[in-house]
């Protein structure tokens, strides 16, 4: 369940909370996230089942730069790309460190 930007989406209240249908952790999530990033976010709106499935995404996973060019160059995940890591990755991790760290593990996979 790693995000193409490294994420674990597993650990994520949104995802947590659409896998368990739970109305009441999606209504605390959507006044939580609202504040957090000045948005109008209704419960109805977390509804994600992860970032690299093709079912439902949460707001801006459906405009993720990062996420839009890891599935046009057809990569499970930034880790396995040849130009890793770019400026958007890069800038990106410095909001979301322990997401570059999964990256670096499946890079040592490879």
């Amino acid at each position: 369940m790693i995000a193409h930007c490294g994420i674990n989406c597993a650990e994520c209240p949104g995802f947590i909370a659409t896998k368990n249908n739970d109305y009441d952790e999606k209504k605390k999530i959507a006044e939580e996230w609202a504040k957090a990033f000045n948005s109008d976010i209704k419960p109805d709106d977390i509804i994600c089942d992860g970032c690299t499935s093709e079912g439902n995404h949460i707001g801006y996973c459906n405009v993720c730069e990062i996420r839009k060019c890891s599935i046009e160059h057809e990569l499970e995940n930034c880790a396995f790309c040849e130009d890793f890591s770019c400026k958007k990755l890069d800038d990106f991790h410095v909001l979301a460190k322990g997401a570059r760290d999964n990256l670096e593990l499946f890079r040592k996979q490879v």
